[in-house]
């Protein structure tokens, strides 16, 4: 707004707008934002300062306008100069232009290649610093087609931290840089599957692996028993008895599985030389460098869990041969082996805490499939040969720092199976054994076949050592034989204990209770079951019993045998005894049982050829002829049994005369048998009488008195009642200590009376004509009456 005076205002503004200062909007707005009537108040200075100045132009034109008039003159003056000029100037411009065009030509060719040389150091400049980059990307493609992945990577992080960097503004870098993830994941990719490769090559080549480990571990075990073996003879340690070392058949126990070997080959493998871990090695800095170890640990101890599950896995068949043990433990071995170098060559790959693991796991597996396999093994040799492969499998993998306990507690398990194998196989032994023995004395004719016996079997008899030749030994070849057997028993259960890494008390413990089994349970039932034999005769037993008492005798040196062996007093608190005593004790009572049995069975034999004639009227006068050639049998057999303990002959001729007088007295009363003459009676006397003949003639020494005949007083005061038909001595008697009949029994007399009555009548048709024989029938009737009521009170009483 416009403020004091009006026109003095309009002046100012006037004056700024002929400054030409610009903008002038905000003065014109003064103007117009004023009061009314400003506008045209305004318009009115403004004409009034525009005829000012027309008026100052005029005259500044009239002041020149001479000057202006001369000016005219003289420019018209040169007006003819100018043209001519222009003339010139154009036709010189022509010539000019026409020289200047090879200059122009020449200039242009001069631009051209200043401009071709900038470009040319500038290509150069740029091609400099991008070929370094060309380079190591080069160098790059060389390294994959060289398959040299790791050192690929580490040219990867040079480009992209150092070269790129420099050349990122060009387009062939940023595809360089698109590119080298592709790369990165081709890498990994590639060495994933040379590491699954890998993989697969060492599950085929385990065997391979194990099967070197554990020849190296068997060869340095070979090593250290030989030189303890140097060791205990330098300093005059004896351990084995002289006649047989079962450490040497021991060491060619651990030879054997692994003969495949070259002999010739002097350089050691180790698992290096077998297995290019390369890939390994590559792939674990490859997946170092991408930053994804953890990736690449967990990929690999996936699959080689898997592997140990295959690995682990036994074969249906394994247990047939030593072979299949061999192949499962050379892969198990091969397995762990990679394991172990793995854990000590690279960092965190794997580590103790798995390698443990793993073992546990694979440790639970091994012993559930060898517990399996190893109890269907029959064969001994195959359960010691296992029994070896387990060993040398815990001691290579003990070496290699694996907890190894529980196979060896494993294997006192297979020891108990590997004993029962024994005992079957020397149950057959012995079998054979006993089926070639002739049960004969062995028979020597001279000074060699007697040392040849005696090395074979420890035998002292001073009086058998004076008899000149020929002679023989009490025993049958069994005996010898026997003994051989029970110490090859004896080393064959020793081959087991060895490199078990026991005591010796231990090993001499777990001999005799083996050996205590072999006798008393295998040996035991051979000779029950050859006792019980049918074609096992008197003569036989009798050989028997003689060969188990030679047999216990020996058990005392069989004692002195495990002593040498194991160093092992046998005075010892802790030694178990060798029960040879019961064994044999226990095989005499049986063969001694059977003999009462056979003696009895032939006995009845004979008995059974009896051919009475029950209603002869008179005797033949001499005894029966099936009797005679009984006694003479008798009489035979119990010259054999001399050479039995006196006890055991006297029972058994005690037990023949008490078996025949019962067989006898059966006879007699037999129910078939209906009628009995007086003249049969009187031959079976005679008979009675040869056999109280033969019992008084003492057919076994060291029998007393007149014991073998009071085996036939029941059949001699039975016979004589009838013989002297002293019936009214009998009934007065009856049940009076010194009754001279007292082993006769009413029951007994009333059978025998009844079948001699109804011959009496049968065969007397006119007995009732002659008095005597009516007097006797009488007499018989009458007693057997009597012999009734006496037999009739007796029942009631009881």
């Amino acid at each position: 707004m416009l403020e004091g005076d009006p026109d003095q205002n309009y002046e100012n503004v006037l004056a700024e707008i002929q400054s030409f200062e610009l903008p002038i909007e905000a003065t014109l707005r003064s103007v117009y934002d004023d009061q009314p009537n400003a506008h045209k108040k305004f318009m009115e200075k403004l004409d009034a300062c525009i005829r000012n100045h027309d008026k100052e132009i005029e005259k500044m034109c009239n002041f020149h306008h001479q000057g202006f008039v001369d000016a005219i003159t003289e420019l018209l003056k040169v007006r003819t100069d100018a043209e001519k000029l222009k003339v010139q100037v154009t036709d010189t411009n022509r010539r000019f232009q026409d020289a200047g065009k090879e200059v122009i030509v020449q200039t242009e060719d001069i631009i051209r290649c200043r401009i071709q040389q900038r470009n040319i150091t500038t290509v150069v400049e740029k091609l400099q610093l991008c070929l370094p980059v060309l380079e190591m990307y080069s160098k790059l493609k060389e390294q994959m087609s060289a398959k040299r992945y790791y050192s690929a990577l580490k040219t990867m992080e040079q480009l992209e931290n150092v070269f790129f960097p420099r050349v990122s503004q060009y387009r062939f870098c940023q595809l360089m840089i698109e590119n080298l993830p592709k790369l990165r994941e081709d890498i990994k990719e590639i060495s994933m599957s040379d590491l699954k490769d890998f993989l697969e090559s060492i599950r085929k080549h385990s065997d391979k692996i194990g099967e070197t480990a554990m020849k190296q571990a068997q060869q340095q075990k070979i090593f250290n028993v030989a030189l303890q073996k140097q060791n205990n003879v330098k300093f005059g340690k004896n351990v084995y008895i002289n006649d047989r070392i079962p450490e040497e058949r021991n060491e060619v126990e651990l030879k054997r599985g692994f003969e495949e070997e070259d002999e010739n080959e002097e350089e050691v493998l180790t698992v290096q030389d077998l297995v290019d871990f390369s890939p390994v090695y590559r792939c674990l800095h490859i997946y170092s460098v991408l930053g994804d170890e953890e990736t690449f640990e967990n990929y690999y101890r996936k699959q080689r869990k898997k592997q140990a599950r295959l690995v682990l896995q036994p074969q249906s068949n394994m247990h047939e041969t030593v072979d299949g043990y061999r192949r499962y433990f050379t892969q198990i071995v091969g397995f762990f082996v990679v394991e172990d170098h793995i854990l000590h060559v690279t960092q965190g790959l794997v580590t103790r805490a798995y390698t443990d693991e793993l073992w546990n796991m694979a440790l639970s597996k091994i012993i559930a499939v060898l517990r399996a396999h190893s109890s269907y093994c029959t064969d001994p040799d195959l359960v010691l040969e296992l029994k070896n492969l387990i060993v040398i499998f815990a001691d290579t993998l003990q070496g290699y720092g694996f907890p190894v306990n529980r196979l060896f507690d494993l294997l006192f398990e297979i020891r108990d199976q590997y004993n029962e194998t024994l005992l079957k196989k020397w149950a057959g032994v012995f079998r054979d054994i006993f089926e070639e023995d002739n049960y004969s004395p062995i028979p020597i004719v001279n000074e060699e076949e007697y040392k040849v016996v005696i090395s074979k079997f420890p035998f002292q008899d001073p009086d058998l050592e004076k008899q000149s030749f020929p002679k023989k030994f009490p025993m049958s070849q069994s005996v010898p034989h026997i003994y051989i057997q029970v110490k090859e028993f004896i080393y064959a259960s020793l081959k087991f204990s060895e490199s078990l890494h026991r005591s010796s008390t231990e090993i001499d413990d777990m001999l005799r209770k083996s050996t205590n089994l072999l006798l008393t349970r295998t040996l035991s039932s051979c000779l029950l079951n050859l006792i019980r034999k049918p074609h096992i005769g008197l003569t036989e037993l009798v050989q028997i019993i003689i060969n188990t008492t030679h047999l216990e005798q020996a058990c005392k040196y069989l004692e002195d045998f495990i002593t040498n062996i194991t160093n092992i007093s046998q005075e010892t608190v802790h030694t178990t005894r060798l029960y040879g005593l019961s064994t044999f004790k226990d095989a005499r009572h049986a063969a001694e049982g059977e003999i009462y049995t056979k003696l009895n069975q032939k006995i009845d034999e004979f008995v059974q050829l009896a051919d009475y004639d029950w209603t002869m009227s008179e005797p033949d006068g001499r005894a029966s002829g099936y009797l005679m050639d009984l006694i003479n049998f008798l009489r035979s057999i119990f010259q054999v049994f001399t050479h039995l303990p006196g006890k055991v002959a006297q029972t058994a001729c005690m037990s023949a005369c008490q078996h025949l007088s019962t067989s006898l007295m059966q006879m007699l009363l037999d129910s078939e048998l209906k009628q009995i003459s007086m003249g049969a009676v009187q031959q079976f006397n005679l008979d009675v009488i040869q056999c109280e003949l033969f019992a008084s003639s003492e057919p076994v020494p060291g029998l007393q008195g007149d014991t073998l005949q009071l085996a036939f007083i029941d059949l001699r005061q039975l016979l004589d009642l009838f013989m002297v038909w002293d019936w009214s001595t009998y009934l007065a008697d009856y049940g009076q200590p010194a009754s001279k009949y007292l082993r006769v029994n009413p029951n007994t007399a009333l059978t025998l009376l009844e079948k001699m009555k109804d011959t009496s009548k049968k065969n007397n048709i006119f007995a009732q004509f002659r008095k005597n024989d009516r007097d006797k029938q009488k007499l018989i009737e009458t007693v057997v009456k009597q012999l009734r009521s006496l037999v009739n009170g007796m029942s009631q009483h009881t």
